[in-house]
């Protein structure tokens, strides 16, 4: 089990991957990414039961499926640094012919991405497949998907949610990256989704929150009690409860930095508020 400052530490690595990708290219979206970064450590560093190697069946190893795609940059760089590609590879992100495209895709072979998530809504459809898939070929390990909660806006969620629960599909953890913020505002102000709780529950889904979701202790034993809450007959969600923009004071709390990327000086700003710890690219 790594130590946990050794988590933390590549944390600060992996903000410092997302903030220097989407600068390079003037391009993508570090909002959500740095929200989401302790999350994405946590779950490839201790949470999931992976195989060395990649391979597209996934048999005897847990899946992960990230189904707002648009939050690559921080999938990439985990994956980089988790030794899935060569870390010297995310100079390439969103340049044309590059494996590393805005959003994931899989014509090119890239390890670890095993969906194209560039359409919103998709995701969870996908993975209840994959978590059917490993039930029928008696495979006792879990899927794990990853939702923006303005995602689910999109009503094909709410079909798969359904199903899932209907379907008693136990073996799944989706987790809802619950910031309250998307492209166009606050999640309040464009259309409001109620109790997201309550309305999993109501679907017939075991709920729990994680309410400190860029705490990486408070991670940790959220999605340990998670994997135990599966196999009892019902799908599982995990409201991780995160602020955009984490680490960075100027992007944090606000939907303005969804998908912009900072300029020289704001790069040098935030750099300066996450130091170097395991070395750029």
């Amino acid at each position: 089990m790594p130590k946990l400052q050794e988590l933390q530490d590549l944390t600060v690595q992996v903000r410092r991957d997302i903030l220097r990708m989407v600068h390079k290219v003037n391009s993508g979206h570090p909002g959500g990414s740095l929200g989401c970064t302790e999350f994405f450590v946590a779950l490839y560093n201790e949470i999931m039961e992976l195989k060395d190697g990649f391979n597209m069946d996934g048999n005897g190893e847990d899946l992960f499926f990230l189904s707002n795609g648009h939050i690559s940059p921080v999938f990439y760089s985990v994956l980089a640094r988790k030794g899935y590609f060569t870390i010297d590879e995310l100079n390439t992100f969103r340049l044309i012919d590059s494996r590393l495209q805005g959003h994931p895709t899989t014509h090119e072979g890239l390890p670890g991405v095993r969906i194209a998530s560039g359409s919103l809504g998709q995701g969870m459809s996908v993975a209840l497949g994959a978590a059917q898939a490993k039930k029928l070929n008696k495979d006792s390990k879990l899927v794990y998907t990853l939702h923006g909660d303005g995602e689910l806006q999109e009503g094909q969620n709410w079909e798969a949610i359904m199903y899932a629960a209907g379907k008693k599909v136990d073996n799944i953890i989706a987790t809802i990256d619950y910031n309250g913020q998307q492209i166009d505002g606050a999640t309040e102000d464009v259309l409001p989704m109620g109790d997201l709780k309550m309305k999993f529950e109501a679907f017939g889904w075991d709920v729990m929150d994680i309410l400190e979701g860029n705490d990486l202790e408070a991670i940790l034993k959220g999605m340990k009690e998670a994997k135990d809450r599966t196999g009892k007959g019902k799908p599982v969600c995990v409201l991780l409860h995160t602020i955009m923009g984490h680490g960075v004071d100027f992007m944090m709390y606000t939907h303005a930095w969804h998908g912009k990327a900072p300029n020289d000086e704001q790069l040098a700003t935030a750099l300066a508020q996450n130091p170097e710890t395991l070395g750029d690219y």
